[in-house]
């Protein structure tokens, strides 16, 4: 019994990793400009899929994508902010980018469902299969591989963050977006390159889950639910508190897994989520992190 308890929770570490990776990018939307993005996952799977034209057509290793897709994620959040986002009106901002961002979901969803069309594709590779074993507990290598990369990602966004001339910039403009144009930070640029670190996260999770998963056009809606769970539990605009929430839920969840099976696993997590929500509407760590991202 602990062998199995110390198997949940080792792949309920490795998995909120991922979880975090997945969700840092939510958290920047919403923090810098209360933008409800629930078209993120679908660049997810968009990132996924060019990791795999990229595979079979070249051969190369997935992360080997990642000079390609990152820039050109960062690009394109910039775009799609400047074009689209930036053009909503200040004082619906939540509920018009919801239907802004649904719809770009449904766009990427039906493109991706034309060129690919709608089967599952994945990216397989030879190491990804093994698995590494510690006192009885076996950590598959994919999942090792996923939460390296998403830790290394995080540190990187969080390097940047605290310590960069833009990170200060992005702090300031979540603090009071008013005060930091009074000071001369240009905001809306600030939000145009926040919006395009958020889609570069997702060019990340995208290479990460093709390695992990099977994926079709529609995979994102699996997705939304659970990465808006994981930002409201960890406090909406906190991408620490996003972190620390998606190791908590990851955790929920593989205990759930081993102990009692695949559906009720699923169930714990919103019913974690409810459960905060009763507790702290805010979100855990909404009020004590979210200045700190």
């Amino acid at each position: 019994m602990v062998n199995l308890l110390l198997q949940g929770l080792a792949l309920g570490v490795l998995t909120g990793g991922l979880y975090a990776l997945l969700a840092s990018g939510l958290s920047l939307y919403f923090g810098v400009m209360r933008v409800v993005m629930v078209a993120h996952p679908a660049f997810l799977f968009l990132a996924a899929y060019l990791t795999y034209t990229v595979h079979t057509t070249l051969g190369v290793d997935p992360f080997l994508a990642l000079p390609l897709t990152v820039p050109l994620f960062f690009a394109l959040g910039v775009g799609v902010q400047r074009l689209l986002v930036a053009r909503l009106a200040p004082e619906n901002l939540a509920m018009m980018s919801v239907l802004l961002t649904f719809g770009i979901a449904l766009t990427i969803e039906g493109l991706l469902g034309t060129f690919y069309t709608g089967s599952y594709k994945s990216v397989s590779m030879e190491y990804a299969t093994r698995s590494l074993t510690i006192g009885g507990v076996h950590l598959p290598y994919d999942k090792i591989i996923a939460f390296g990369v998403a830790a290394l990602t995080l540190a990187v966004l969080f390097a940047v963050l605290v310590k960069s001339r833009f990170g200060q910039s992005l702090r300031a403009t979540i603090q009071h977006r008013e005060a930091a144009r009074l000071v001369g930070i240009q905001t809306e640029r600030v939000a145009g390159y926040g919006f395009g670190v958020g889609l570069a996260t997702a060019a990340v999770g995208g290479t990460v889950l093709a390695l992990i998963t099977p994926f079709f056009p529609a995979s994102h809606w699996v997705w939304i639910g659970k990465l808006m769970a994981i930002i409201v539990v960890g406090g909406l605009g906190s991408v620490i508190g996003a972190a620390l929430a998606a190791i908590m839920l990851g955790v929920v969840e593989g205990l759930v897994l081993v102990t009692v099976d695949a559906t009720w696993a699923t169930m714990m997590f919103y019913v974690f989520l409810f459960l905060t929500l009763l507790a702290r509407p805010q979100g855990f760590f909404g009020g004590r992190l979210a200045h700190r991202f």
